[in-house]
């Protein structure tokens, strides 16, 4: 299972959300750009960028995002704010290994899947689930979509994958039910990341054993440091097969 350690973004400084509130963020006092080469140093193989101004509407985090994807050492998974195809296609030029799409491919759904089309593995979809409908505008809205009708939408898009949020699961310091994001995945005709749901080893121990769940999004563990990406990697591992001893 593919590990992404998570970074997010706001006015230049790494931060975590509590409960989506982008007014009140914890923020870590860390270099963005070392803790992403830190990301590749501990043997992730990508990492995931979400700018939480880009959200908004603003390109202040641009030059950093920029320094970012040319200096981590490792390909980047970037999100936010992706409005317009001229933005995709901008930060696909800059060295962005993968962009994600939220709230573009529920306003636009045709250019996500003509973008999709044009950058074959490098589309993401993005579908953030809070009490069973699909969210846009940074978790701000909701779409009123089924999450699984709206991924079965875009069955013909070529997208490298989906990243399922758990909104809900993410808001709560409970330990997270897997029972959506499985479901999104078991009907999901590409690879499935979860999200929303790590907050130690034992929930990429649960994950890792749920066959149609590819990956895992880890950001405010690694922040809190109840996980590192050491570990995360270790756990994530396959289990060896049973191997019959021939006489």
């Amino acid at each position: 299972m593919m590990i992404y350690p998570t970074m997010e973004l706001l006015d230049g400084r790494c931060v975590t959300l509590d409960k989506g509130d982008l007014d009140s963020p914890q923020i870590w006092h860390v270099d963005p750009v070392e803790t992403a080469k830190g990301f590749a140093a501990s043997g992730a193989e990508w990492m995931h960028l979400t700018d939480f101004n880009a959200v908004q509407g603003s390109d202040q985090n641009a030059e950093l995002v920029e320094e970012i994807i040319r200096g981590a050492g490792l390909p980047v998974q970037l999100g936010g704010g992706m409005r317009s195809r001229e933005q995709v296609e901008h930060w696909i030029e800059k060295g962005a290994g993968r962009i994600v799409l939220g709230t573009m491919a529920a306003y636009d759904p045709n250019t996500a899947i003509e973008l999709a089309h044009a950058h074959p593995d490098q589309i993401v979809l993005a579908v953030d689930v809070w009490q069973g409908q699909v969210m846009t505008e940074g978790w701000r809205k909701a779409g009123a979509f089924d999450p699984i009708a709206y991924v079965n939408a875009f069955s013909e898009a070529p997208f490298a994958g989906i990243v399922v949020t758990d909104i809900d699961s993410d808001m709560t310091d409970v330990e997270a039910q897997l029972g959506l994001i499985s479901g999104i995945a078991e009907q999901s005709r590409w690879p499935v990341t979860a999200s929303g749901v790590v907050r130690g080893a034992d929930d990429i121990s649960r994950l890792k054993y749920d066959p149609n769940i590819q990956g895992v999004l880890i950001g405010r563990a690694l922040f809190r440091k109840s996980l590192t990406v050491e570990e995360a990697l270790e756990v994530a591992k396959p289990e060896p097969e049973a191997v019959a001893e021939f006489l």
